[in-house]
């Protein structure tokens, strides 16, 4: 294990009235019943577009023709957690919400380095409300350990490394942590929700309450989110953070892309084409991608990822699937689709594995969906043709039968991704509110 306090910029200049983190590296054991699936390696992108194609037909489950069998999966893995507590001690029980994110990104999505740390969650959660939060990077993701993405990263055996980080809260057991946590919540963003749902579902009594973002139990509109990916092999998309190519090569390559574009713009100026509209062609197209992670202070160990590691395409495929056009900073784009991280075989064919009812969770639930969440909703999740329910999300009350409380709340102006909108803290805000006023605030 490792860990070390937080010491960044931002953090020193809030440190008098606001969080403490931690960074800590967690051993844990999980043991999960996973799906053996008859999928060839992946070669190349090509093998991506095959593999999309068959994942998405009408009329077609490709999980099911693809799986021989089930087997257990044991295994010793690291998580990559962040805790954070309020500066100052908030009474004698905290509530600490365990926080995990979706496909795409990792924990930094609570916490997002963009802006001066204004999109912050955590921020919110902390500083305002008093809770404290374990901010996780799921098993594969991140600072996490990296395993087989088609026989391990699959969701049963994510939820279980999510379960044996619940009970070391609740158990006072996770290193560098020893407090035991009577009142522990867990939030999470669409695959992390989904992970977040099958917990309580497996575990009904891991959770005091739950909080699913980015969510709902309509699976209908999946094909065309993968569709809309046009996925690719991650170690091709962006290979100086997901391959195995060192820096050199490519830092040359791009100083040579930089005088050919200076080249090209000196003489397309008769034509009205600006060095900016090139350079923003760049940025959201494959060659962005390619050049993501040149920075040398921002240059990550070479992960070498193997083929079922995917990631979407580029910054319109970004768009399309998380954001809401005229609701979100155009910089954000740009930061997000050079700091994304992938998905692999396993999780997109098993996304949908979850049981549809949740039959003995019996805390509080409150699902808050983007109104134009593209993933869940088609885009609006308001169109339910029933006049009698009130949006999409709303529909799952009856996945929770014994819940103490069930909220649908739709967040205006937003897509798939909350936490990248410019109106993101109204969200957190309700978040907060939910949980204090179900009885699980900080006390």
């Amino acid at each position: 294990m490792h860990y070390a306090f937080l010491t960044s910029p931002f953090a020193l200049a809030v440190s008098a009235a606001a969080k403490q983190c931690l960074n800590i590296t967690v051993p844990v054991s999980i043991s999960a019943r996973n799906g053996v699936f008859n999928i060839p390696t992946l070669q190349g992108n090509a093998d991506a577009t095959t593999f999309a194609q068959k994942l998405t037909s009408i009329g077609g489950n490709f999980t099911q023709e693809a799986l021989l069998s089930y087997e257990t999966v044991v295994g010793e893995y690291d998580i990559s957690v962040k805790f954070c507590k309020p500066d100052a001690e908030n009474g004698t029980d905290p509530t600490v919400q365990v926080l995990t994110h979706g496909l795409g990104f990792d924990k930094t999505y609570w916490d997002l380095p963009f802006n001066d740390y204004n999109y912050s969650y955590i921020d919110m959660a902390v500083d305002v409300y008093g809770f404290c939060t374990l901010s996780i990077d799921r098993l594969g993701e991140g600072n996490s350990s990296k395993a087989d993405p088609l026989s391990v990263l699959q969701v049963p055996a994510e939820m279980s490394a999510l379960y044996e980080l619940t009970m070391m809260l609740r158990n006072g057991t996770l290193p560098e942590l020893p407090q035991a946590f009577s009142k522990v919540v867990h939030v999470g963003h669409s695959f992390g929700s989904t992970l977040s749902y099958l917990l309580a579902i497996m575990h009904p009594t891991a959770s005091d309450g739950l909080i699913l973002t980015g969510f709902s139990q309509n699976g209908s509109f999946l094909p065309a989110t993968v569709a809309s990916w046009n996925s690719k092999l991650a170690r091709l998309n962006q290979p100086l953070r997901f391959g195995n190519i060192s820096y050199s090569p490519v830092s040359e390559a791009s100083s040579a892309v930089s005088s050919l574009i200076e080249r090209i713009s000196n003489g397309l100026n008769t034509h009205n084409v600006t060095l900016n509209e090139i350079i923003q062609e760049g940025q959201t197209t494959q060659l962005g991608d390619l050049l993501a992670g040149l920075q040398p202070t921002q240059l990550p160990e070479r992960a070498d990822l193997p083929s079922g590691y995917l990631t979407w395409a580029d910054a319109g495929s970004n768009q399309y699937a998380f954001l809401l056009p005229g609701f979100f900073d155009p910089s954000i784009l740009h930061f997000a689709e050079s700091s994304k991280y992938p998905y692999t075989l396993g999780e997109l064919l098993t996304i949908g594995s979850a049981p549809s009812v949740a039959p003995n969770f019996k805390g509080p639930v409150q699902i808050l969906t983007g109104r134009q969440d593209t993933i869940y909703c088609g885009g609006d999740c308001l169109a339910t043709d029933d006049p009698a329910i009130d949006s999409i999300p709303a529909k799952s009350k009856t996945a929770f039968p014994m819940a103490k409380t069930f909220e649908a709340y739709i967040q205006p102006d937003t897509a798939h991704a909350i936490n990248l909108h410019y109106n993101s803290t109204g969200a957190y805000s309700v978040i907060q509110r939910f949980l204090i006023r179900e009885g699980l605030g900080p006390s």
